[in-house]
């Protein structure tokens, strides 16, 4: 008996070993992030994926995850790159992911197909498919807080303003300069739209991704043309580029306005107090000062433990990371509440985004009062068509000059709802939704 008690000991230590791991494995939840920490796209990808890795750390930290569950993070490189992001898609699959989050319209329209057939919610916040915010027809595809198509009519509500009424659009030049693909092609049909309704020419100005940072012949195209505004849909390299360009040719900056994937500060950093004036949507604060970002400082930067440079901790894309980590995190946290389960799978997870509600007061107890508007999803807006704020480049920051600006819904819904079913029927055989829809709490 002597000799076979180690023996015995040893073999029942492993086993608590082995029950401790297999709990803690229970007890975690895999969220993987689709990055582009490289390539011509990189200064807008960098920024917001220190900003989602950087909140899962600090919750993880801080709370020792989410309900009790640790948050298993991971990303996988695509460079922006369709073919990429889908081989990432079908590498991390197997891991039992909570939600995707694809951070490319392009590679959105690609997993758009697989998500029901695979069961794994696709979370794409503010960009994709616009008409993907239609819940009856795409029931594992969330796109809140607002469509492309949303953040085109909130920018034609601020240029009619500024000229006095929407009737006085008429008889005038609207610019558009946008990436030459899917997400550049997106809000086309509805510019389209505006422009008949309210009488002005459209002079589209596209740029082919290996034409991102050589714009000079566009920007004399569109000095040639002299429109009375442009508005700009660009992303990574192709953003600082314009701004520069239309600095060089004196283009009224007040007059030129991006979407809220076209206001990093490091697409105007490089022009300096030469994009004085470059106006864009914003959907989140920008600045360091909420209780949840401070704790990222704590439990988290300060440790050495991030990718994030202390300095650009508070800035546009970085706090875009950490808005987009928060939706993911009360989407777990409402799957935990509906199925009383710690770890939660993808189907929960799709169940929490359907009833997806953050209150101001909500976004309070988070650490993140004023840092966006509330939103809501359900069951059949998976979009929530919330409202958006103007900023201004002053030279060396980003300035806050609106109050939140509402989408024009009843523009967009008919056109949403058209869209949704036309993709449908060029889409056959398309499954028939047949999830059942929860109340939001």
């Amino acid at each position: 008996m002597r000799m076979t008690t180690p023996v015995l000991g040893t073999a029942i230590a492993g086993l608590v070993a082995a029950s401790v791991m297999t709990a803690r494995a229970q007890d975690s939840i895999f969220v993987p992030n689709l990055t582009y920490r490289t390539g011509p796209f990189s200064n807008s990808g960098i920024p917001i994926a220190n900003g989602i890795s950087d909140y899962f750390a600090m919750l993880n930290a801080r709370d020792g995850g989410i309900g009790g569950a640790k948050i298993n993070y991971e990303e996988c490189e695509t460079g922006y790159r369709n073919e990429k992001g889908v081989e990432c898609y079908e590498a991390l699959k197997s891991k039992k992911p909570v939600v995707i989050t694809p951070y490319s319209t392009g590679i959105t329209l690609a997993l758009i197909p697989k998500a029901s057939v695979d069961r794994i919610p696709i979370l794409s916040m503010a960009y994709g498919l616009s008409a993907s915010a239609v819940g009856q027809e795409f029931p594992w595809i969330f796109n809140p807080p607002a469509t492309y198509w949303d953040g085109l009519s909130m920018i034609m509500k601020y240029i009619a303003e500024k000229e006095g009424g929407r009737d006085k659009l008429s008889g005038k030049t609207i610019g558009y300069i946008y990436f030459d693909g899917g997400y550049g092609l997106e809000p086309v049909p509805l510019l389209d739209q505006f422009a008949r309704d309210y009488g002005f020419t459209v002079k589209k100005y596209p740029v082919p991704p290996a034409d991102m940072q050589n714009q000079s012949g566009l920007w004399l195209s569109v000095r040639r043309d002299r429109p009375n505004w442009m508005i700009m849909w660009g992303w990574g390299a192709m953003n600082p580029a314009a701004v520069q360009e239309a600095a060089k040719i004196n283009f009224p900056m007040d007059h030129f306005v991006g979407i809220w994937w076209s206001g990093s500060e490091n697409d105007t950093r490089p022009a300096s107090t030469g994009g004085k004036g470059y106006l864009s949507l914003n959907l989140n604060a920008v600045g360091a000062n909420f209780p949840a970002i401070q704790d990222i400082i704590t439990h988290v930067i300060a440790k050495g433990a991030s990718q994030t440079a202390r300095e650009r901790v508070g800035e546009n894309f970085y706090n875009r990371g950490i808005m987009n980590a928060a939706l993911i995190a009360e989407a777990i946290r409402n799957a935990q509440a509906l199925t009383g389960k710690k770890a939660v799978d993808a189907p929960d997870v799709r169940r929490g985004l359907e009833t997806l509600k953050i209150t101001a007061a909500r976004w309070k107890e988070m650490g993140l009062e004023n840092f966006a508007a509330a939103l809501e999803v359900t069951c059949t807006d998976h979009n929530g068509h919330h409202a958006a704020y103007m900023q201004q480049w002053d030279g060396a920051k980003w300035v806050k000059i609106s109050d939140w600006i509402a989408p024009m819904k009843d523009k967009v819904q008919p056109l949403l709802d058209a869209a949704a079913k036309d993709y449908v029927s060029k889409n056959q055989p398309w499954p028939r939704r047949s999830e059942a829809c929860d109340k939001s709490s």
